[in-house]
């Protein structure tokens, strides 16, 4: 069953790590490792603070996010998102698991995108 942007719903992370400075990996319960640069994620971020809550607009400048940001805490949220804590002291963004799957950047995702 296909997710947002047709992405496949990929379950839950089993384990988080880093590729480098610059990018997140996520290995997902259905064995699927997805690739996220944390800049990426950062400016994804979902909270009031950088989304108005009532039209959706981001709210967030983009240049004032370092391009060498990095999350420094990562935490669950039940069983559907992640909590992080960045390295330029912002911290209450939810990421749900399908926001996660959404910003994937590996080679498979980034191309079933182009396809579609």
């Amino acid at each position: 069953m296909g997710g947002v942007s047709g992405r496949p719903q990929r379950g839950r992370p089993v384990s988080l790590g880093q590729d480098g400075a610059g990018v997140l990996t996520i290995e997902w319960s259905d064995g699927h490792r997805g690739r996220v640069p944390v800049r990426t994620l950062r400016l994804a971020c979902p909270c009031a603070e950088c989304v108005d809550e009532w039209t959706g607009e981001g709210r967030l400048d983009e240049e004032s996010v370092p391009e060498d940001i990095q999350p420094v805490n990562i935490e669950p949220v039940g069983n559907y998102a992640l909590t992080i804590a960045w390295s330029d002291g912002h911290g209450t963004g939810i990421y749900t698991y399908e926001k996660l799957a959404e910003l994937c950047h590996c080679d498979e995702c980034m191309t079933r995108e182009v396809e579609e």
